[in-house]
């Protein structure tokens, strides 16, 4: 298992791995607790609310558990029969594979992964739209985070009377964000339509006369260096 420092994590880069799919690691994890047939592991993580943070699909989850353990991960440890029904094979978590779900997991918690959420890639866009309609826009999705934040406000509150704080940190986690993201898209939407944000001028003329301005253009010829060392 890798040993992680903090000042050694910054920059560093998440190893390659045999499977990515993080459904993979998930499965790895309820393994490592019991042996189980793959219809059990779905229903598990749903009973214990995890569709909401892992991407269940059914049909992928076998998918998956047969590379595992093509990759030597998981194996078979026997197989369940219960009156009629037809045979399940069991699978649990094999000793190549309790390392890889260890490391796995401290990578992913310990260094910060490029992940390319689309609303940033809307965000890097967005001049193409007129201020004023990005404006509505996000009126229109701080609406919608304002209803989801809410509800995920009440889930929280519920399962944090039935459950330790450990097993929900990750809906803690993703309250958390939700609710950064809304006042930073109200402190945008201010910016815009208050015209306080710098470029606005630029970005008008460009939907009013059809033209890139000059001084964008200009930025295409700039080279723009960073300061790795500079703060703030």
């Amino acid at each position: 298992m890798t040993s992680y420092d903090g000042a050694k994590v910054v920059g560093s880069v998440a190893k390659r791995r045999k499977l990515s799919n993080p459904l993979a690691l998930t499965v790895m994890v309820l393994l490592a607790e019991r042996s189980m047939h793959p219809y059990e592991i779905a229903q598990t993580l749903r009973r214990r609310g995890k569709e909401h943070s892992v991407k269940i699909n059914f049909g992928s989850l076998y998918t998956v558990v047969q590379n595992l353990e093509k990759h030597g991960y998981v194996e078979v440890t026997g197989v369940q029969r219960q009156g009629n029904r037809p045979e399940r094979t069991l699978y649990g978590i094999t000793e190549a594979g309790r390392t890889e779900m260890l490391d796995w997991l401290s990578d992913l918690l310990a260094v910060p992964a490029a992940e390319y959420p689309v609303f940033e890639t809307a965000l890097a866009l967005l001049p193409v739209l007129p201020p004023q309609e990005v404006a509505e826009l996000m009126e229109t999705r701080a609406a919608a985070l304002a209803i989801r934040s809410a509800a995920l406000r009440g889930v929280l509150g519920q399962l944090g009377e039935k459950l330790p704080r450990v097993f929900v940190i990750e809906t803690e986690y993703q309250l958390h964000m939700l609710d950064a993201q809304l006042e930073w898209i109200k402190n945008f939407r201010d910016e815009l339509t208050d015209g306080t944000i710098s470029g606005i001028e630029e970005w008008k003329s460009f939907h009013e006369t059809g033209e890139v301005p000059q001084d964008w253009q200009d930025l295409d010829e700039q080279e723009i260096v960073l300061d790795p060392e500079r703060k703030g």
